[in-house]
């Protein structure tokens, strides 16, 4: 007597998947998608839908392969359209993340928190930024544990306040221009006392007085009700400002007695030596066609296209962009290269680099 094997219709068993589940109505929904693109889905960045499903099938246990039933469907949903009721579990469903998956998400998201500490303080007895190596190790030791559903920078500030009570770091400082009528000078002075408010220079003229200064960002808000109830006016220099020589009020400030031959040599040959790259760099790239230029990398601040990513990476550490850095501050257009070196040439005690402090 022959054994007829008997097979399961209906069943497709998906393994290595991401799995999206929702509960409802009380039943369980769960649908098979790619891993790595749930989460692209919902932030907009992947927009077709058959790269985020496996398959446009509902399924009431995935890794079992046991398919939803349709009066379940149409019960918890209002209709048995599978893309339709796809899309809804996509959206407000669980991601159930595999073990991996979730130590790579908090990983990344630690490192996140650590680089905007990092972009945020400073040590309060040297005034220097700390590493990011050194941040990471003092929220180990604070045994500071990452939360998914909240925010990186929400977070990152909840650690600020949590490690300002073992060592000595603190939010630096914003700098600020504040500019109030003359009559209020004694009050501005004083709220700025009461601050601990660093004032890095002052300008007074007939009618109102200017002045340059440095307070904790948690002030910003109260030091802007103050200067409107004052109908004076508040312009933000730096967000963070802990960058060694970027404290200098030389920087915001016009000094003719400092004269562009007062330049140390090296930072006349480091401009030199970046024009004389790009011009070869140029030349090398299709004499300067359109095509070549569309390949290079641009820097916005100093109007440039620079090639390939090391010598780009190299620009930003310049002194050529940090100065066209400082003068975008103050509203003034960027320098070229050859345009440094022609005002160090001739002396010209109108140029922009006299403010350059070192």
């Amino acid at each position: 007597m022959s054994q007829t094997i008997v097979q399961p219709i209906g069943q497709k068993r998906l393994t290595n998947v991401a799995v999206v589940r929702l509960k409802k109505h009380g039943n369980r929904f769960e649908i098979a998608c790619y891993k790595n693109k749930v989460l692209s889905w919902r932030s907009g960045v992947e927009k077709d839908l058959d790269e985020v499903l496996q398959s446009h099938t509902v399924y009431s246990n995935v890794s079992k392969g046991i398919l939803a039933k349709t009066k379940d469907l149409t019960k918890a949903f209002g209709t048995d359209d599978q893309t339709k009721i796809c899309l809804e579990i996509l959206d407000k469903g669980e991601l159930q993340v595999a073990g991996k998956e979730r130590e790579s998400q908090f990983s990344s998201q630690f490192r996140d928190i650590a680089t905007i500490v990092m972009q945020k303080t400073i040590n309060s007895e040297t005034q220097r930024p700390y590493t990011i190596n050194m941040i990471e190790r003092l929220m180990h030791e604070i045994h500071f544990a990452v939360d998914p559903h909240s925010s990186s920078k929400k977070q990152a500030l909840e650690v600020i306040r949590e490690l300002q009570k073992h060592f000595p770091i603190k939010r630096s400082p914003m700098r600020l221009r504040l500019t109030v009528p003359a009559q209020n000078f004694s009050s501005l002075t004083e709220k700025l006392g009461s601050w601990s408010a660093s004032i890095a220079s002052k300008d007074e003229s007939a009618n109102q007085l200017s002045v340059i200064c440095e307070v904790d960002p948690g002030l910003f808000r109260d030091c802007d009700a103050f200067i409107r109830s004052m109908q004076g006016r508040l312009e933000i220099l730096a967000v963070s400002v802990h960058c060694e020589g970027d404290t200098h009020v030389d920087h915001y400030d016009d000094h003719e007695d400092l004269a562009p031959a007062s330049l140390p040599k090296e930072f006349t040959e480091s401009v030199a030596e970046l024009s004389e790259r790009l011009q070869k760099q140029a030349l090398s790239s299709g004499n300067g066609n359109a095509e070549g230029q569309v390949k290079q990398n641009k820097c916005s601040t100093c109007n440039a296209f620079v090639g390939d990513s090391k010598l780009y990476r190299e620009h930003f550490k310049s002194d050529w962009h940090k100065h066209n850095l400082r003068r975008k501050t103050r509203q003034l257009p960027p320098l070229a290269a050859e345009e440094c070196l022609a005002d160090l040439e001739i002396g010209d005690s109108n140029a922009d680099l006299q403010d350059y402090s070192f």
